[in-house]
């Protein structure tokens, strides 16, 4: 059985107890190779609705490991074999101020803390004006 990672319909804002008080990018080291919340926050925000979560969490376990493109789809079932976490796990929301949205389809897009977009969503309403499933990103520490 294949597991997933995606979201339908779902807001996921900043996490409860981020110190986030507006959205700031992942940093990258000059010299070092970018992080996970950099690569993911790369791969979502230069292409807003055009990946899945399992997309974005696969690409970057895979780029960071330098799988093969040929190798790819079955390193891809394999990796959905066993649970993985899912975006809601993600410093985007924990410490970088970034909400993530996904359509109907399960395609995400990333929406900054404080924004208009981000407010609606976080109340709700889609920016198409579809209703949404709000959920926060999980806590860094326990509460």
């Amino acid at each position: 059985m294949a597991h997933t990672t995606n979201y339908f319909d779902t807001f996921i804002t900043v996490a409860p107890d981020s110190k986030a008080d507006g959205p700031s990018e992942p940093p990258v080291k000059e010299g070092a190779a970018p992080s996970v919340a950099a690569r993911t926050y790369g791969m979502i925000a230069e292409a807003p609705y055009a990946h899945t979560s399992d997309d974005v969490i696969f690409t970057v376990w895979a780029d960071r490991r330098d799988v093969p493109a040929d190798e790819r789809g079955a390193a891809r079932a394999e990796f959905f074999s066993k649970g993985q976490p899912c975006l809601r796990s993600s410093d985007l929301g924990k410490r970088y101020g970034w909400g993530v949205h996904s359509d109907a389809e399960g395609r995400v897009a990333v929406y900054p803390l404080g924004s208009a977009e981000y407010r609606a969503l976080a109340d709700g309403t889609a920016p198409d004006g579809t209703a949404v499933t709000v959920t926060a990103a999980m806590r860094s520490s326990r509460a």
